[in-house]
């Protein structure tokens, strides 16, 4: 009786000091408007994004569809406001698949620009090699 005790006091213990795990939920609407400059692409696409502070992990839904053609990469670039432009902060692999999902390993600093709304998503086609849609990540 008292081992179960000491058992359950102890299960007791490590769920509360456990504590939860919280992901920050972000979020990125793409279309050809978007894009700097803007496009007339019929093409539209969403990105649900998890971000867990503890572990630095970035994780990601991509869904797109009515592109001009096959996706050719996709990325979350930054830092960049909207209507900027800036370079692959990180790849998002196996892109040319919708929907996509996968995960990274953020640094603080990328994490940092993330959660102050200075990435962006964009996905490439052939047609339009520098992102033929786009959507800011926002909270």
């Amino acid at each position: 009786m008292l081992k179960t005790k000491t058992l359950l006091a102890t299960l007791a213990l490590g769920i509360a000091f456990a504590g939860p795990a919280f992901a920050e939920k972000l979020k990125a609407t793409l279309d050809g408007k978007s894009e700097t400059p803007p496009n007339a692409s019929a093409g539209t696409g969403t990105a649900d994004i998890d971000y867990d502070a503890a572990s630095k992990k970035l994780t990601w839904k991509l869904t797109y569809s009515g592109l001009s053609g096959p996706a050719t990469a996709a990325h979350f670039h930054g830092p960049a406001e909207v209507g900027k432009n800036a370079g692959v902060a990180v790849a998002i692999p196996n892109a040319t698949t919708s929907p996509n999902e996968g995960s990274a390993t953020l640094t603080d600093a990328q994490a940092a620009d993330l959660l102050a709304g200075k990435y962006y998503v964009n996905v490439h086609t052939a047609a339009n090699p520098g992102g033929e849609i786009r959507g800011q990540v926002t909270k």
